[in-house]
Parts: C-alpha cells; structure tokens; sequence
C-alpha cells in the first residue's frame, strides 16, 4: 500500500456504508465463496486483518469483487485496496460546463458534510484525468433565467464574509471555522442554481464559489477530514474554471497536490504542479508565479529531486525578487516571507543543509500567523534535532504545543508534533523529552 497507513480502511467504509458487522460480512464472504465453488475460511478475526492492512489472498479478493459486482480483471489489474468501489468523487465525471459545474456545487453541499472515510479519494489516473480536463476545458458562463435577483449589494457582502472567514482561518486554524464556511458555500450554491443574475455578477458568484470551495476545501484537510478536502477542491477547480479565472485553478491544483505528496503519492504532485504552470495565465504576475514555483520545489524535494527542487526554489525567490506594486489577489494576499523561508527550510532539511534550513524555519516560524506557527513550530523543532539542538528542539515543539492548547485548532498541527515525538526515542531518558510527550497526549484529540 503506498503512502501513510489509512486512517479508515476502505474495506470499513464499504462494511460501514451496506450495515455490515464484520462477522455478518465474513458469513457474506463464506455463503458467497461457495455458490462461485471457492472455498473461504473467512472469519471476524480475518475481516479485522484486512482491516488492519493484511491484504487478503487471490481467491478471498475474487470473491470479494464478485460479491461487490466489480469486475474481477479490474481487481487483478488493481492494487489492494484501490480497486474497491469507494473512489466516487462528487463533480469528478460531471460535464465542464456551467450546468455541470451547478450540479457539483449543489452535490458537495448536500453530501459534502461528512468524511467517514478518512483517505484520500483522487489518486493515480483520475488526478491526471481532473488536471488535464482543468487545462482543456472551455470557460463557461450564462445568466440564469429565473428565481429571485442577485444583486451587487448582495455579492459585495458575501465577498466581506469570505475575506473575514480567511482572516480568522489564519488565526484559529480550520476545525472551528468549517461550518460556517459549508454554510456560505451552500448560499451561494443555491444563488447560482435559483437567483437571476447579469453575467457579471454571475462571474463574480462563480470566482466566489471557487474560493469558498478551496477555503471549506482547506479547513476540512487542516481538521484531518482528507477526502471532504479534496472534494471541496474539485468544487473550487471546477467554478474557478466557469468563472475564467486560470490563475486561480492553478493555485487550487497547487494546493492539492500538497494532499496526495503527504499521502507518498509524490510523483503525483509534480504532475500536478507542472500542469498548473504550464497552464496558467501568460500574464500571470511574478508573485502569483513565485507561488506556484515555490510549490514545485516542495513537491520536487518531497520526490528526492534535491537538484531540481533547489533550482525551483532559486526561481521562486527570484520571481519574488520581481514583484511589484500590483493588486495581489485576495486568495494569495498571505504570500510572503514567512511561507517563502518555510518552504525553503523544508527543502534545504531534506538535502541536508541543517544550518540553513534552521535558519530559514525560524524565520518563517517568527512572521507566520497563529496557525501556521503552530503547524510549522515541529518542522523547526525537527531540523533543531538534526543540528544536535536537543532543548532548542524541544522549545520549538513546546511552543506549538501550547498555542493549540490555548489558541489554535489544528489536525495538521497535533499530527506533525506527534511525528516529531516520535524522533526522540533515542532520548526517551531526557526528563524535558518524557514532559514534553506528555503534554502532548493531554492536548485534545480535535486540537
């Protein structure tokens, strides 16, 4: 299995979703093996080792596809356990036009609210499939020809709610904000679907439901909820793409390819970035293409390219070099120093460079918004532990732990000091490393 472990198995999903206890399912499994003339000794224990990441043998996984009605080729061609039926994405299959991005919109907001999943949903030949339909697809757009009028006033007024949802993301982090962002996204999915509206205002509705989409989209992965995110990015890819706004499609793909690399999928997230830079806007301006350098030399460093990530990154930092006074957009108003030596620090910690990369983290870390101080405080505490930095290591660790003690909520936070945790062992004696975990196991489970 590539990547991380599962945080749900699919296999659960699937029990989950058709009301299967895992004993009834092992009774479904035996019953079924025998009327296909295959003998299983399924069981309870057996169905909890799949679960676990055994993959189940030749004739247990034919049975299973048949029972499943899938088609057993497919499975052979497949890995465990990609070939289960659980890879369904809302707006996936859907028409890149204006109605098909419609019904994906009203789709994600009536089915988009839970993720009992917990894995990733867009890998392999549908990400590359989402990509270049993105970069081939015409924009789209009409005025819509009943319901109530949506007028100027009332876009003006979504448009200040989005700007102070973003502000508070930053200070707050995602897992508080995420309702009410699900609950914007739904106004202005259902304005797109009944309001009348001229095709600037339509356009702008659009560009709104893009954002809000990536937003809702990127406070679902920082609460640890993978596939509600990518999901909400495929809403955002989408609108975006309806609105003509390619600057902004290439930063969504940008940032979605961030979920598969963390998810070992890492050749995956090159591709992706390289089909945002390829495709984006000619006019792009050189702090919007400094973005998205920046993100080919993390996706590159993450691959083990250290020599093409460093070459990406010396083009990032001059492409910010270059910027000028022109309006930056409002989803990329964050970009600056603090993201710039974040990723610099990553990649230099990667190719061993730990006296930059320290550097370059501390930074980062002492500009960065609440938040982001605490997701990338493990990141500092870790390249401090690569220079023999023990207690420097430990204050960085520290500080992250006590602003989602007292300020911040962040999945992504919590899990990266816990891997950091996991780097002490060889110090497990220290009494400063034995306090420090412990405070980290009193920090709550939705931190």
């Amino acid at each position: 299995m590539l990547g991380e472990p599962l945080a749900v198995h699919p296999l659960t999903f699937i029990r989950q979703l058709r009301g299967w206890g895992k004993a009834e399912f092992a009774r479904l499994m035996q019953a079924h093996g025998k009327s296909l003339g295959i003998p299983l000794a399924t069981n309870r224990t057996t169905v909890w080792k799949w679960e676990q990441g055994q993959e189940p043998d030749a004739d247990a996984q034919h049975v299973l596809a048949d029972l499943l009605r899938v088609p057993y080729e497919l499975a052979q061609s497949s890995e465990w356990p990609r070939w289960l039926p659980v890879w369904e994405v809302i707006g996936l299959n859907a028409p890149w036009t204006e109605a098909g991005t419609v019904e994906a919109l009203a789709d994600l907001v009536g089915s988009g609210r839970m993720d009992r999943r917990g894995f990733l949903t867009i890998t392999g030949a549908a990400l590359a499939g989402l990509a270049a339909s993105w970069s081939e697809a015409p924009s789209a757009f009409a005025s819509a020809l009943d319901g109530d009028q949506v007028t100027d006033t009332m876009v003006a007024s979504i448009e200040q709610r989005v700007g102070t949802l973003r502000t508070l993301d930053d200070q707050l982090g995602g897992a508080r904000l995420l309702e009410q962002a699900r609950g914007d996204l739904a106004l202005i999915s259902g304005l797109l679907s009944t309001g009348r509206y001229s095709d600037h205002i339509g356009s702008r509705l659009y560009g709104l439901a893009a954002q809000v989409s990536h937003l809702t989209g990127w406070m679902a992965y920082d609460a640890g909820l993978r596939s509600a995110g990518q999901q909400y990015y495929v809403g955002a890819l989408r609108s975006a793409r309806t609105a003509g706004d390619d600057a902004f499609g290439a930063f969504v793909l940008a940032e979605m390819g961030v979920h598969v690399s963390e998810a070992g999928r890492t050749a995956e997230r090159v591709d992706l970035i390289s089909t945002a830079i390829d495709n984006a806007p000619r006019n792009l301006s050189p702090y919007t293409r400094s973005f998205l350098y920046l993100h080919k030399a993390e996706a590159l460093s993450r691959h083990g390219d250290d020599r093409k990530a460093g070459t990406a990154l010396n083009r990032a930092l001059s492409l910010w070099d270059r910027r000028k006074d022109e309006q930056v957009p409002d989803w990329l108003d964050w970009y600056g120093e603090a993201q710039l030596k974040s990723t610099e620090g990553k990649v230099m910690l990667r190719a061993g460079q730990v006296e930059r990369a320290t550097t370059s983290l501390e930074t980062s870390v002492s500009k960065a918004a609440p938040r982001d101080k605490a997701v990338r405080s493990s990141r500092l505490a870790e390249a401090r532990l690569s220079g023999n930095d023990l207690d420097g290591a430990l204050d960085a660790a520290n500080y992250g732990a006590e602003l989602l003690e007292d300020q911040v909520s962040s999945i992504r936070a919590l899990d990266r000091l816990k891997e950091f945790a996991d780097q002490l062992g060889p110090h497990r004696s220290v009494q400063a490393v034995r306090e420090f975990r412990e405070r980290l196991k009193a920090l709550p489970a939705a931190a």
